[in-house]
């Protein structure tokens, strides 16, 4: 059991990770292209607050808490341990690499910089000001 949730988590953290890298790059595209989708207020703040956590964590020489609850139950799974299934193991390949801190560090303050600059080359569109708008248009029919 703890070996399923293990692996469920792997795949819950490769998700998270395909959100903000994927994320950007479609914010990018979709500014280009004009896309309406890519400007959702809550959209783009859930990817801003990913990549700020994530920055955050490796600047306050944190662990993620996802590679912790991993770690915890695979550890708790009878020893069982890599190498395990196919999925398992690119996953766990893709998401940790073993490389200094520093280099984390620098990569992901970078990731956090491209996605502010996008936050302000492809503005979000607020929520507020298109209920104020609406509120303003029953007013004057």
């Amino acid at each position: 059991m703890n070996q399923a949730l293990a692996d469920i988590i792997l795949v819950i953290h490769a998700l998270f990770i395909a959100f903000v890298v994927i994320g950007l790059a479609l914010i990018v595209s979709g500014g280009l292209r004009r896309w309406p989708w890519v400007k959702n207020f809550w959209f783009r703040l859930a990817h801003l607050l990913a990549i700020g956590l994530v920055t955050a964590e490796v600047w306050l020489g944190r662990v993620c808490p996802l590679t912790i609850w991993e770690n915890r139950l695979r550890d708790g799974a009878e020893g069982t341990a890599y190498p395990a299934g196919f999925i398992q193991y690119w996953l766990n390949r893709l998401i940790y690499c073993d490389l200094p801190p520093w280099v984390f560090q620098l990569a992901y303050t970078l990731f956090a910089i491209l996605v502010v600059l996008a936050w302000v080359l492809v503005r979000p569109r607020s929520p507020w000001r298109n209920h104020h708008r609406t509120e303003r248009e029953h007013a004057a029919s």
